[in-house]
C-alpha cells in the first residue's frame, strides 16, 4: 500500500471501528440500559471519540447510526417512554406512532457526533494544544447535548403523552424531564468526561507514533 493512502486506510478503519462498538452497544444492555422510564445509554462515548479524532464529518455518520441504533432498540425492546424515539410505538391516546419520534431519535445524536468534534478543535487552537482539556470538555459537551436535547425535545413535542405514560399532571412534566437530566444526565455526562479523556489521550499518542514512524520511513525511502 503506498505511504500516502495509509492515513485514508486508517480513517476508514477507525470508522469502521467506531461504527462496531455503536452498534455493540446499541444492541445491547452494555450500552442501552432499561430503566423503565427510559434507557441510559453510553452509547454517545464512541460517537464524541470518533467526532473529536476523525472529525465533525465523520461524527455525523456516527451520531447517524447512535439514531438507529436507538431507533431499533426502542422498537424491539421498547420502555415507557420508546414512543418518543420510535414511530413504530403508538403514542400514548392515540392509535399510532408520530413521527416527531425520528427527530428525537436521531437530531440530538447526530450533533453529539458534530458538536464536540469543533469544540475539540475549537479548545486545541484556544489552549495552544491541551488535549486533556479539550477532550474532557468535549465529553462533556457530547453527553450534555444527549441528554439535554432529547429531554427538551420529548418536554415540547410529547409533553401530553409523557403526562399520560407516566400517570401525571401535564404541569409536572417539566419535573419529571429534570429529575431524568439530573440523574441519567450527570451519570452520563461523568462516564464520557473520564473515557473520552482517557481513550481519546490514548488514541492520539498512538496516532502521533504511527505517523511519525511514517515519516520516518518516507525519509529513509530513496
Amino acid at each position: 500500500m503506498s505511504q500516502k493512502n495509509v492515513p485514508k486506510y486508517r480513517e476508514f478503519v477507525l470508522l469502521a471501528m467506531f461504527i462496531t462498538i455503536t452498534f455493540v452497544l446499541g444492541m445491547t444492555p452494555l450500552g442501552m440500559i432499561p430503566l423503565g422510564l427510559i434507557k441510559a445509554t453510553c452509547v454517545h462515548v464512541p460517537v464524541i471519540l470518533g467526532g473529536v479524532l476523525l472529525g465533525a464529518k465523520r461524527g455525523a455518520v456516527l451520531g447517524f447510526v447512535f439514531g438507529l441504533v436507538s431507533l431499533i432498540s426502542n422498537t424491539m425492546s421498547p420502555a415507557l417512554l420508546s414512543f418518543a424515539f420510535s414511530p413504530a410505538i403508538p403514542v400514548p391516546g392515540t392509535a399510532s406512532g408520530s413521527f416527531w419520534a425520528l427527530v428525537v431519535c436521531f437530531v440530538p445524536r447526530i450533533l453529539v457526533g458534530v458538536v464536540p468534534a469543533l469544540v475539540f478543535r475549537g479548545l486545541m487552537a484556544v489552549t495552544h494544544g491541551k488535549e486533556m482539556l479539550a477532550l474532557t470538555v468535549a465529553g462533556i459537551t457530547g453527553a450534555v447535548m444527549n441528554t439535554g436535547l432529547v429531554m427538551s425535545f420529548i418536554y415540547f413535542l410529547f409533553r401530553d403523552a409523557y403526562a399520560q405514560a407516566q400517570g401525571i399532571p401535564v404541569e409536572a412534566v417539566l419535573a419529571g424531564v429534570l429529575g431524568v437530566v439530573a440523574t441519567n444526565g450527570v451519570a452520563e455526562t461523568i462516564l464520557a468526561a473520564v473515557l473520552v479523556t482517557a481513550v481519546g489521550k490514548a488514541l492520539l499518542v498512538a496516532d502521533r507514533r504511527s505517523s511519525g514512524k511514517r515519516v520516518e520511513q518516507e525519509r529513509k525511502e530513496p
